[in-house]
């Protein structure tokens, strides 16, 4: 299995910024074929903020083009979202997610960080 650690959120005022990490560690991993981010705000459900693949240039939510950043290290198996000039409204729970495959396995499927809390308020 593959299993991802998420670190970096908080408590930030609007126009703050703040660096959220995800990584993992498993030996298991025979390629990952995208990396991304999504989160999930009160009362809403899961949506995509940015995202990673290995054929394409990122892609972003258009509420966060601008002020957040992906990136990543395949080295260390690890993505990182940069998010600049932070709002009220990206108030959420931020997941990273991984969709790799391990080896012994038929295909790639998705795996999920256990979710940070980002809180923006003044």
């Amino acid at each position: 299995q593959v299993q991802l650690v998420e670190s970096g959120g908080g408590l930030v005022q609007p126009g703050e910024s703040l660096r959220l990490s995800c990584a993992t560690d498993s030996k298991n991993i025979f390629t990952i074929n995208g990396m991304g981010w999504y989160r999930q705000r009160p009362g809403k459900q899961r949506e995509l903020v940015a995202r990673l693949s290995t054929a394409t240039t990122p892609i972003y939510a258009t509420s966060v083009k601008g002020r957040f950043t992906i990136s990543k290290d395949n080295a260390k198996n690890a993505v990182y979202l940069q998010m600049n000039s932070l709002k009220p409204e990206d108030t959420a729970v931020y997941y990273c997610k991984f969709t790799a495959a391990i080896l012994g396995a038929l295909g790639p499927r998705d795996y999920w960080g256990q979710g940070t809390q980002v809180t923006v308020s003044s």
